[in-house]
């Protein structure tokens, strides 16, 4: 994971003065960005993922530090990222920071904010889409669709800004990156990292995000073996291998190109502590993986472990068993991820049904699921929540 120190100090910085975005980077996966853009923020592989140019954003002052970083959390909340698909890029990236843009204090000057366009303050980024972009004539999603700033012939103003560039304070670029992430398994993610963030900062929620924190509290209607699949797909997905027998796009002859790995290659944890020694939980959580295994080239490794591992399993196709195995001692999470890295070819996720109770990596590169009980508490800010209601 990318560190920087001066990253750190406004995050530390926010978990004092803010401490619900605070608890938000906190669970982001972090890089370093490149680029003219000081810090971007977008969902990879159903990861929350920051990306920050140590540069650029140490030159800023404190103060347009933690703004920024408050800005990437908000269109995080707002899972601007994924709403995206189907739309101009550079005008929805623009609406975007228009519509959060005013409720964060301390941002750069060259901050987009509705009045430049003539626009009211409060709405959503889709209302000021519509704005930008006039019915009919929405132009090449490629390129921009804001025009010169003219009357045509009914009358109607375009609000268009030629003489002066219209760009967003953070990297949009990565937003791209979202497009690989199932709405429902994005908007499930920021869920969790809602509900972790409340719990941190003891219920203190900005004003202007509490309806939507709300909403994000309230039980979610999404069925948990809808969450798995679209995890589960999202990460078969992710793998990508070179040839020989396809040609590379920009080098022709002399490099191999690339292809999808389509192989389902999975690593499920298995708690073995009493919590979920249960037949009728483990049996659904096999059923549902099956189902997902079933027809497709399928590597699974499942590894039963308390404070270590103590038994491994590997399953191709549809054949895995989630057993009752009874292990005993205090829960440790930290061998299965272990293991994870020593495994060739990697897995490209993790799938762990625990009660969460137990010490586990601060950090983690592979998309992580988080299997919990109903009682289950999350043993980490990173990875995806899903909360079995069986027992």
């Amino acid at each position: 994971m990318f560190m920087n120190r001066t990253l750190e100090n406004a995050v530390i910085r926010l978990l004092k003065s803010r401490p619900f975005y605070g608890h938000h980077l906190l669970a982001c996966h972090r890089r370093e960005g490149e680029g003219k853009y000081p810090l971007g923020i977008t969902i990879s592989g159903g990861t929350p993922t920051l990306s920050c140019n140590p540069a650029i954003f140490g030159a800023l002052p404190p103060k347009a530090q933690e703004a920024l970083l408050e800005h990437a959390v908000k269109h995080l909340l707002h899972l601007h990222m994924v709403r995206r698909k189907g739309r101009n890029p550079h005008d929805w990236d623009i609406a975007c920071d228009l519509a959060i843009n005013p409720t964060v204090e301390g941002l750069p000057g060259d901050a987009l904010l509705p009045e430049r366009f003539g626009f009211p303050d409060g709405l959503a980024a889709e209302e000021y889409y519509a704005l930008l972009v006039p019915p009919f004539d929405s132009g090449s999603l490629e390129g921009a669709g804001i025009g010169s700033a003219a009357r045509d012939e009914a009358g109607k103003e375009d609000v268009g800004t030629d003489e002066v560039p219209v760009d967003t304070l953070d990297d949009h670029e990565p937003w791209d990156e979202a497009d690989a992430t199932p709405f429902a398994l994005a908007e499930e993610m920021v869920r969790g990292m809602a509900r972790d963030a409340f719990r941190a900062s003891d219920g203190e929620v900005p004003a202007d995000l509490r309806p939507l924190v709300d909403g994000m509290l309230a039980p979610v209607p999404i069925p948990w073996s809808q969450v798995l699949r679209q995890f589960v797909a999202t990460a078969c997905r992710l793998g990508r291998q070179t040839t020989w027998k396809r040609e590379h796009r920009r080098f022709e002859h002399t490099t191999p190109g690339i292809r999808k790995r389509h192989q389902l290659n999975l690593l499920v944890g298995i708690d073995v502590s009493e919590s979920t020694d249960i037949a009728e939980l483990r049996e659904a959580f096999a059923r549902e993986l099956m189902s997902i295994a079933r027809g497709r080239e399928a590597q699974i490794t499942v590894l039963y472990a308390n404070s270590r591992i103590q038994r491994i399993d590997s399953f191709k196709g549809s054949s895995f068993v989630a057993e009752v195995y009874t292990g005993g001692g205090f829960t440790d999470l930290r061998p299965v991820f272990d293991h994870a890295r020593t495994m060739h070819p990697r897995p490209a996720a993790i799938i762990y049904l625990t009660d969460g109770i137990g010490p586990a990596p601060e950090a983690m590169e592979f998309p992580t699921l988080w299997v919990l009980t109903r009682e289950g508490e999350k043993p980490a800010p990173w990875g995806v929540e899903l909360r079995l209601p069986l027992v």
